[in-house]
């Protein structure tokens, strides 16, 4: 079965044209090559506000059943993507993050200050993943294997969570 995704770049400089989003066409390329169909790409800056508007439209029109975002998950004064992406929240995926930080660890120490959340909205996945193409694309390597279960269960497609030990 192939899900509809949906990507969000935040980063005030990239929604400015002053600097070229890597992070957003890694993403999009990569959810491609796993046999999802990549329904938007966008630009927005770091407002919180704006984000979260937007992320709940996504949700609530049911415009994609997974919405990764790219950036705003760091330190930095400006970066309120997990914020943004919890103000919308009706359930939190914990598991999802804590995996991305924990594969991450094994690479780099910098890890440790991701603030990544995953939620479920609606029927819709919104997972946020780092704004470097490097980290973006490991977490999802982490996590891409996993997601189709995950979203079968969500959208009804798929009926029971049991697996055969074997087969794990």
């Amino acid at each position: 079965m192939s899900f509809r995704a949906a990507i969000i770049t935040v980063s005030d400089t990239g929604f400015a044209g002053e600097r070229v989003d890597e992070s957003g066409p890694l993403i999009r390329d990569m959810l491609i090559q796993g046999g999802y169909e990549v329904v938007l790409y966008r630009i927005l800056p770091d407002e919180r506000k704006e984000l979260a508007e937007y992320l709940r439209i996504l949700c609530d029109q049911h415009q994609a059943d997974l919405i990764l975002t790219t950036g705003g998950t760091g330190f930095s004064p400006r970066d309120y993507t997990p914020e943004a992406t919890m103000d919308i929240a009706e359930r939190v995926v914990p598991g999802i993050p804590e995996a991305m930080r924990a594969y991450s660890l094994q690479k780099t120490n910098r890890a440790i200050v991701s603030r990544s959340v995953a939620v479920l909205r609606k029927q819709a996945l919104i997972i946020n993943l780092p704004g470097s193409p490097r980290a973006a694309k490991e977490n999802l390597e982490c996590i891409l294997p996993a997601l189709e279960h995950g979203l079968a269960i969500m959208t009804g497609t798929a009926k029971h969570c049991a697996q055969a030990l074997d087969s794990v």
